[in-house]
């Protein structure tokens, strides 16, 4: 059944993520009718051969006028990357599709950079010659030293014209014959060249929260203190979004209003066939698909149960730690195994020879055909390619509860307040919110 309401909202808008202790960093979210998105920049290959590494190679040839056209920041005395930070607008990375502002520089005609002092980097790409070819690397999450505003008068000029020193926290630019009156003006054969590859920034998927049960907070967790123009939404699962920094007071009022409309669109669509309209009601489905209906008299039993099943599923997913379903993939026997520590593992079942293995956060959605088939769908790190693999299990009910186990047990272990309380509060407030809850065993 389509569902849609004329309050349902979608958004899209560009925020700031604190995702455990790193600094904030700019994502984008985009919200839908049954989930939210976010996505962080990166690089990828969108034409030419695949490419399975995080680093790539540009070939960039110095003009007489203009040089090389780029400027860098950082360096290893301040224990971060020398980073291009800057790009003349008349070579513009777009057009050639291979250099960014915000990539890392690695290599410098094969010498090794990365541990390189800012003045020993200016100094390398100064001597190199009129072509550099570099290996480089974006960062997806940038420092904070590349939002500093631009200082032309830390421009390096030629080591026969100027003997000064370059900052490593200010635009070192790389130019030839530099001259106040140069405009910098390149042609197109100084543009970087490859055999053709092209590369793109893109938005790609970081985290995708389902709405359905789930809600949203503006305090520290554990206490009343409500963060400034900032909230995080907890699915039912325990899955975070992390602290979403909005830019304005009023763009966190929009979010959260619009939020919340979808997940009150959601929990009346799903609960639209309810047995009856008692509101502390919950069902335990068993592994051969049989729902067993409960209904308790108090909220606080509610919250008391959900806390007693949470608890149980990760005590025994800690105790087991693994599990192995037998599977078929194009009519051969395989091995599935479902791994605490390392995450899904598809094995040939006669030679024990592993075809795949993806970490838990590698799995960006599955769906099954309600008898016997999943497809799971990961993400390759490198490519950020959805990859999808289809297996065929003889008992899909126990293999779907397992998977759905083994997910909330490992939320629940990076939890602070569910180790503490051996609870998961979040989940449990969650549904304290909504008028059914749903358990597996």
């Amino acid at each position: 059944m389509d569902f849609r309401t004329a309050c349902e909202e979608t958004k899209t808008g560009i925020c700031l993520l604190q995702d455990g202790n790193q600094e904030p960093f700019k994502v984008r979210l985009h919200l839908a009718k049954d989930i939210l998105m976010i996505q962080e920049q990166d690089v990828i290959c969108v034409s030419g051969e695949p490419f399975y590494s995080g680093e790539r190679t540009v070939t960039i040839r110095r003009q007489t006028v203009g040089g090389f056209g780029l400027s860098i920041k950082g360096g290893a005395e301040h224990n971060i990357p020398v980073v291009v930070s800057k790009i003349s607008k008349e070579q513009r990375a777009e057009l050639s599709g291979l250099l960014f502002i915000g990539d890392a520089i690695l290599q410098i005609n094969g010498i090794n950079v990365r541990k390189c002092r800012h003045e020993e980097v200016v100094q390398v790409l100064r001597n190199a010659g009129e072509e550099v070819t570099l290996t480089v690397s974006f960062l997806k999450r940038a420092p904070a030293f590349l939002k500093l505003p631009l200082n032309e008068d830390c421009a390096c000029a030629p080591s026969d014209q100027s003997s000064g020193t370059s900052s490593p926290l200010c635009d070192s630019g790389l130019h030839l014959n530099y001259h106040p009156n140069n405009t910098d003006t390149l042609s197109c054969s100084s543009w970087p060249t490859s055999p053709g590859l092209r590369w793109e920034k893109r938005w790609c998927d970081l985290r995708l929260i389902p709405l359905l049960h789930s809600r949203f907070s503006q305090y520290v967790p554990g206490t009343d203190l409500s963060r400034q123009n900032a909230f995080q939404v907890i699915a039912v699962d325990g899955v975070c979004t992390g602290i979403i920094q909005c830019l304005s007071a009023e763009d966190c009022v929009d979010w959260l209003q619009a939020i919340a409309t979808n997940i009150s669109n959601l929990t009346k669509h799903n609960d639209s066939d309810l047995l009856d309209r008692r509101k502390q009601c919950f069902t335990v489905q068993s592994e051969s698909g049989e729902d067993l209906y409960f209904s308790v008299e108090l909220e606080s039993d509610l919250a008391q149960w959900e806390r007693a099943f949470q608890t149980a599923t990760f005590l025994e997913v800690e105790r087991i730690q693994c599990k192995t379903y037998a599977c078929v993939l194009e009519s051969h026997l395989m091995g599935l195994t479902i791994d605490f520590s390392t995450g899904f593992i598809c094995f040939d079942a006669a030679t024990k020879a592993v075809l795949w293995r993806y970490k838990f956060s590698q799995l960006k959605g599955s769906s099954d055909d309600g008898k016997s088939k999943i497809k799971f769908l990961f993400q390759n790190p490198d490519t950020k390619q959805i990859e999808a693999k289809e297996l065929e299990f003889s008992n899909l009910f126990a293999v779907l509860h397992c998977i759905h186990s083994f997910f909330a047990a490992k939320v629940a272990c990076l939890d602070p307040l569910f180790l503490g309380n051996q609870a998961t509060a979040s989940t449990a407030a969650s549904s304290a919110t909504t008028s059914k809850a749903k358990y597996t065993t």
